[in-house]
């Protein structure tokens, strides 16, 4: 088996530490890693298979001989070098989202369009993680009748913002406990028992950035160019794992069982769906693993073409980390 040269840019944030944990969890063909940083963690080390593994500085010379680039890190660092990535031949896969809607670059969820992996021009994006979570709930049901229109509001873990989401959320749980008073850092309000209904800044006729990611980046992953959708984007006080409640509208009707049977086969999608005993996807099942939880499956009863679901996963495992390992798998084969 061949083996390759791997970089992870950003490897000492959330993401990257993720990602060296998931090559390892699907024994990815690692020749070599090369973890990737700023200066201050340069010389540092960290543990990849048992083995101490040192962190670079990130820069241009950073680059040569590694085959595969993870990115893990802003966008202006995915920009500064993706030029050296490209030049010294290395595929970078990249997930923030500075590429994502460049129309040369593929913006893939292997569960869905694999094949856009072969149109890659030495960058290949990973979308958005709310994005990746619901396109693998839903793309299947295309099979029925195509996707015109979704409404969407995703429930979006703290640590969604970061390490530091989780870390501020248990700080104001224990400051309220203790009748304390303690100013948010991380989030532009209280989110400990609250709900902050902004993700991004402003976009497009009230809607954020966060929420027009679900439209743009869902019509290119699933080849929908005329695909709407009206998303709501809302950060909850949950620690890990997205959850997406979904209305989707077809061409024409179809059945609840239809929806079911299809999802029940479709790739990266567990089916969680009774009611009557209590079953339906919830971050604290969805956690620590790479399965879309599908659920809560009913008709839309404004739209006779609609159908309503509830979707959970993990948004820093497949909403990040694995699918970008699960395209660079797609490159190895």
């Amino acid at each position: 088996m061949k083996l390759y040269t791997v970089a992870i840019l950003g490897a000492t944030g959330a993401v990257g530490q993720e990602m060296m944990k998931i090559l390892a969890e699907r024994n990815f063909p690692v020749g070599k890693l090369i973890p990737l940083a700023s200066a201050r963690s340069a010389g540092k080390t960290l543990t990849f298979k048992g083995e101490e593994v040192t962190i670079q500085e990130a820069c241009d010379e950073a680059f040569e001989g590694v085959d595969i680039v993870l990115g893990a890190a802003e966008n202006d660092i995915a920009e500064k070098f993706a030029p050296a990535i490209v030049k010294a031949g290395a595929v970078f896969v990249d997930n923030s989202s500075a590429f994502r809607l460049d129309p040369n670059v593929p913006l893939i969820v292997p569960e869905v369009n694999p094949e856009d992996v072969k149109n890659h021009k030495g960058i290949i994006s990973n979308p958005n993680c709310s994005t990746i979570i619901t396109i693998t709930a839903v793309n299947a049901l295309n099979k029925l009748s195509p996707i015109k229109a979704m409404t969407a509001s995703t429930y979006q873990a703290v640590s969604g913002a970061g390490a530091g989401g989780p870390i501020e959320l248990m700080n104001e749980v224990e400051a309220l406990r203790e009748g304390k008073t303690y100013e948010p850092k991380i989030f532009s309000h209280q989110i400990a028992y609250n709900l902050i209904p902004q993700i991004g800044g402003e976009q497009f006729e009230g809607y954020t950035s966060e929420e027009m990611k679900m439209q743009n980046e869902g019509r290119k992953i699933m080849h929908l160019p005329e695909l709407k959708v009206s998303c709501t984007c809302v950060r909850v006080p949950v620690v890990r794992s997205h959850s997406i409640s979904v209305s989707c509208r077809f061409d024409r009707p179809v059945t609840v069982e239809d929806v079911r049977n299809v999802l029940a086969d479709a790739p990266g999608v567990k089916l969680v769906d009774d009611l009557s005993k209590k079953m339906y996807p919830m971050p604290l099942d969805t956690t620590d693993q790479d399965i879309v939880f599908v659920g809560r499956i009913r008709p839309d009863l404004t739209d006779d073409n609609g159908i309503c679901l509830w979707c959970c996963g993990d948004q820093v495992r497949k909403g990040a980390a694995t699918n970008a390992i699960q395209i660079a798998e797609l490159l190895v084969k």
